[in-house]
């Protein structure tokens, strides 16, 4: 297929067919969580679950790759659809509209990764129960918002994160259902700009560049597998 025919000159055939057979939840699709399924899409990944029961507003279009102006008051989630079956028309898409919550969450389909990248903190120990009962992979993504320097992000342990007041909340409700689970997260090592419970600020590049690493975590540990 010459639409991938540059990735895989980089990675090899065996390992495009790996993506291309691994089936990935997404949860959020904003700013963080849209990035990732760009880029997901883009590297070959044809089985996707996406996970998001919002809309999109127009203070969106500042950062948020799947905003336009055209889909604003559309829910995220068939614009998502949209969007990716236009990058890679054999992709096959599976779309929850609910918030992940203890009902909903019996109802996932079972995937071989989890991306988290929503901001709701019980959904994302939810997730991350759900993964380790069914273990599956999973990565989250901390705080992007009142930070302006995608330089300062990396990939680390939650009980390693510094700065981050969703990291710090999201480490209390895993000691309290006495979760020690080494949890990858995207997080950042930048001191938040403007410190405000009231209203978050937030650029492109920050959430955009912490899809990308959650994506590319995904993606490098799937060709990494040795063949069973």
């Amino acid at each position: 297929m010459k639409q991938f025919s540059r990735t895989e000159k980089i990675i090899g055939k065996n390992n495009l067919s790996k993506i291309k057979n691994t089936s990935i939840l997404i949860v959020g699709i904003g700013g963080v969580g849209g990035s990732a399924l760009e880029m997901l899409a883009r590297s070959g990944i044809e089985n996707i679950v996406v996970a998001d029961f919002d809309q999109f507003e127009e203070s969106n279009l500042n950062r948020q790759i799947l905003s336009l102006q055209s889909n604003i008051g559309l829910l995220k989630v068939d614009a998502a659809k949209d969007r990716i079956k236009d990058i890679n028309s054999s992709i096959n898409i599976y779309l929850i509209k609910d918030k992940i919550d203890d009902n909903s969450i019996k109802n996932i389909p079972k995937t071989d990764y989890i991306i988290d990248a929503c901001d709701d903190i019980k959904a994302k120990v939810l997730l991350i129960k759900y993964a380790i009962l069914n273990n599956i992979k999973i990565i989250s993504c901390c705080g992007t918002g009142n930070r302006l320097n995608p330089e300062q992000l990396r990939i680390n342990n939650v009980w390693k994160t510094e700065y981050d007041p969703l990291a710090k909340k999201l480490r209390q409700e895993l000691r309290k259902n006495k979760i020690n689970y080494k949890l990858p997260v995207v997080c950042s090592l930048e001191k938040p700009v403007i410190k405000t419970k009231e209203f978050v600020g937030s650029m492109a590049m920050v959430p955009n560049a912490a899809g990308i690493l959650l994506a590319s975590y995904v993606i490098n540990d799937i060709i990494r597998k040795e063949d069973k």
